[in-house]
C-alpha cells in the first residue's frame, strides 16, 4: 500500500512537471494559422496583420495558411482535425462560426463543442447598398419601395448560409421586407454583379464595399454598426431605423481546436493583446474600417453562442434550409 501511494504521489509530481514544462516552452515550434477562406478577403487581412508581430512575441513564426471553400467549413474542419497542442489556429468568422453552421446541419462539426474560442481581434460594420440604378437612395425610401412591391426585388450574397445572407434574411424577418436571394460563390462574385447592376441590392462587409461606395458605383442604404460611421456619417444604423438585432457586426476572432490547454490559450491570449498595442498593427486594422477588440477567451466564447443562438432562431423562423 505504501508502495503504490509512492508511486501515485510520483506519478502526479511527473504530471505536474510535464504541464509545468509545457506553459514554459510553449510554443516550441511555428504555428499554423488557417484562414478559411481564400487571400486577400477581410479575414485574411486581419490574419497578416497580427501574424508577423505575433510571431516576435512569441519567438516562433505564425504561418497564415488559406484554406477556402465551402463557405469556410473545409478550413474549420482542418483546425478541430488537429493536435490539442496549440500549434494549429484558425481565423473564426461570423460565417464559419454561427450563420453556417446554423443553416448547414451537415457541416461536419458543432461551433461551440469543437473549438477553443480565444480572442475576438476585431469586428467589422456590414453595410445595406445598392445599385446607383435603383430607385431608392436612403433608408425610409428603400423599405417603402420594397414593401410596395413584395419579391420584386432581389438581393446577392456570397452564397447560402454565409452572414451577407443570413443577415440580411434577419432583416427581412424583422421589417417584412421581400426579397430574394441570389447566392454567389464567394462575396468578391456577389460584389462585383452588385456594382454591375445584374443584382440592385447586396449585404456586404464594409471594406470590401467601401471603395465602391465612394466612387458612387454603389449607394450605402444602412449600416450594421455600434454608431454612425465617419466615413458615411449621412448613413444611419439599423438600431436608427429601429431595427437593432439586425445591428450586428462581422467578427474576425481567433481560436483553436477544443481541448487545448489554460496555459496554450492563456500565452496566445496574452501574445495577442500585446500585438494588438502595437500602432502600426492599430493601423492596419482601422484601415480595413474594423473595430479593435481582443476581448477574453470566455468573452469571445460567450460571443460565438450569442451569435449562433441567433442565426439558429432566424433559420427556424424563416424555414431556412440548404438541402
Amino acid at each position: 500500500m505504501i508502495l503504490r501511494r509512492l508511486v501515485m504521489a510520483g506519478f502526479i509530481v511527473l504530471l505536474s512537471n510535464a504541464s509545468l514544462s509545457f506553459a514554459h516552452n510553449y510554443p516550441n515550434k511555428p504555428i499554423r494559422l488557417i484562414v478559411p477562406f481564400a487571400p486577400g478577403g477581410s479575414t485574411d487581412i486581419i490574419a497578416r496583420a497580427i501574424a508577423e508581430p505575433l510571431s516576435r512575441v512569441l519567438g516562433q513564426e505564425v504561418l497564415v495558411e488559406n484554406k477556402a471553400g465551402a463557405g469556410g467549413s473545409i478550413g474549420a474542419l482542418d483546425i478541430i482535425k488537429s493536435s490539442k497542442e496549440g500549434y494549429v489556429l484558425g481565423m473564426a468568422t461570423v460565417s464559419t462560426t454561427a450563420s453556417n453552421p446554423a443553416i448547414n446541419k451537415k457541416i461536419g462539426y458543432d461551433p461551440i463543442r469543437d473549438f477553443q474560442a480565444i480572442t475576438n481581434i476585431a469586428a467589422t460594420p456590414n453595410v445595406l447598398a445598392v445599385h446607383p440604378s435603383f430607385p431608392a437612395k436612403d433608408y425610409k425610401s428603400f423599405i417603402e419601395l420594397i414593401k410596395r412591391h413584395p419579391g420584386k426585388y432581389a438581393y446577392s450574397s456570397s452564397g447560402a448560409g454565409g452572414i451577407g445572407h443570413l443577415q440580411t434574411e434577419l432583416f427581412k424577418n424583422l421589417s417584412g421586407a421581400v426579397i430574394n436571394h441570389v447566392p454567389y460563390r464567394g462575396a468578391g462574385p456577389a460584389l462585383v454583379d452588385t456594382v454591375a447592376g445584374k443584382v440592385p441590392i447586396i449585404f456586404d462587409n464594409l471594406p470590401s464595399a467601401i471603395p465602391y461606395i465612394k466612387e458612387g458605383r454603389l449607394i450605402p442604404i444602412v449600416v450594421a454598426a455600434p454608431k454612425r460611421l465617419a466615413n458615411l456619417p449621412h448613413v444611419p444604423t439599423f438600431a436608427e431605423v429601429g431595427l437593432t438585432p439586425v445591428n450586428r457586426m462581422a467578427y474576425y476572432g481567433l481560436l483553436g481546436p477544443s481541448g487545448m490547454s489554460k496555459e496554450a490559450v492563456d500565452k496566445i491570449y496574452q501574445g495577442v493583446q500585446k500585438v494588438l498595442k502595437d500602432p502600426a498593427v492599430r493601423k492596419r486594422i482601422a484601415d480595413t474600417g474594423s473595430f479593435i477588440v481582443g476581448n477574453t477567451p470566455e468573452q469571445f466564447g460567450a460571443e460565438i453562442k450569442a451569435e449562433f443562438e441567433i442565426y439558429k432562431n432566424l433559420v427556424s423562423a424563416q424555414g431556412l434550409s440548404l438541402y
